[in-house]
């Protein structure tokens, strides 16, 4: 399963990322919402774990834009 993860505190970041791929996920960890945005419309994704409140675009809006996009 591929999961991108979004989260801007690198504290909260790092421990989920970290416990996702030692359970065999495979995650792409982010702490921007432009980064993000970029990565949807390079990869599929299974799953998106996103922090509403992202630098330079929201998670809302990551949300909303995905499934628009499918």
């Amino acid at each position: 399963m591929k999961i991108l993860l979004v989260e801007d505190d690198l504290e909260q970041l790092e421990p989920m990322q970290t416990a996702l791929s030692e359970f065999g996920y495979w995650v792409d960890g982010i702490e921007d919402g432009k980064i993000a945005q970029w990565l949807m419309t390079q990869k599929e994704y299974d799953l998106l774990i996103l922090d509403w409140m992202l630098p330079k675009v929201s998670g809302l809006e990551l949300c909303r834009q995905y499934r628009n996009a499918l």
